[in-house]
C-alpha cells in the first residue's frame, strides 16, 4: 500500500529542481478545483489558466462561441510566460489549462524540463452534469461537445499523468501525488 503522506512529504521537501504541473482537461473536468487542491497540499504556487484569457476570448465564450487557434494563441503565450517565470525564479507551481491539442501543449510545455502534464478525464455525461451545476462560469455547457471534438488525448511520449475524475477531489489529488513522486524529485515551494 502506498504511503501517501511519505510521498507528499517527498514532493514538499525535495529542493534541487523546480517543478510545474499543468492540469489539463475539457470544461467540467475539475481543473481549477483539483489544481488548487494539489497546489495547497504541496505548498506550490497556483495559476488558474482561464484568468489569463484576454477579455475578447471571455466575451466570445460567454456568447456561446468556440475559440479558434488564433484566439487561443495569446492565452497560451501568457500561460507559457507564467511557467517560464516560475522556472526562472525557482518556484514550483500548478497551472490549469484545457490544453486540448498537442500543439497547445507544445507551446506551454514543449521541452521545458520539470513540467509535468496531468490529464483529468471523465465521461461526457459526468462532464455535462458538472458544467450544468456550475454558477457564474463563462464557459457554457453548449461548448462541451466542441471541446470534446477538439480534444487530442495526450500520447505516451508526453508522459501524462492520467486521472479519472470519478472520485473525490482528495482521492484525485492523492493519485496525482502518487504518480508525480516516483517520477523524480519534486521540490517544495520557494518562499
Amino acid at each position: 500500500m502506498l504511503d501517501l503522506k511519505k510521498l507528499e512529504r517527498a514532493l514538499q521537501e525535495e529542493k534541487p529542481n523546480t517543478r510545474i504541473a499543468v492540469v489539463m482537461g475539457v470544461s467540467g473536468s475539475g481543473k481549477t478545483t483539483v489544481g488548487r487542491a494539489l497546489a495547497e497540499r504541496l505548498g506550490w504556487q497556483f495559476q488558474e489558466g482561464d484568468a489569463l484569457h484576454p477579455p475578447d476570448n471571455v466575451a466570445k465564450m460567454k456568447a456561446g462561441h468556440a475559440l479558434d487557434d488564433g484566439d487561443r494563441a495569446p492565452w497560451l503565450g501568457a500561460i507559457a510566460e507564467r511557467i517560464d517565470a516560475w522556472l526562472r525564479d525557482g518556484y514550483c507551481g500548478v497551472v490549469t489549462c484545457s490544453a486540448l491539442k498537442r500543439s497547445y501543449r507544445d507551446v506551454i510545455i514543449g521541452k521545458r524540463a520539470g513540467v509535468s502534464l496531468v490529464y483529468l478525464t471523465g465521461s461526457r455525461a459526468l462532464l455535462a452534469d458538472r458544467i450544468g451545476g456550475r454558477k457564474g462560469h463563462f464557459m457554457p455547457a453548449s461548448l462541451l461537445d466542441s471541446q470534446l471534438a477538439t480534444l487530442e488525448t495526450p500520447t505516451p511520449d508526453e508522459h501524462p499523468v492520467t486521472v479519472s475524475i470519478d472520485s473525490s477531489v482528495a482521492t484525485i489529488v492523492d493519485r496525482i501525488i502518487a504518480a508525480l513522486a516516483p517520477a523524480g524529485a519534486v521540490p517544495a515551494a520557494r518562499h
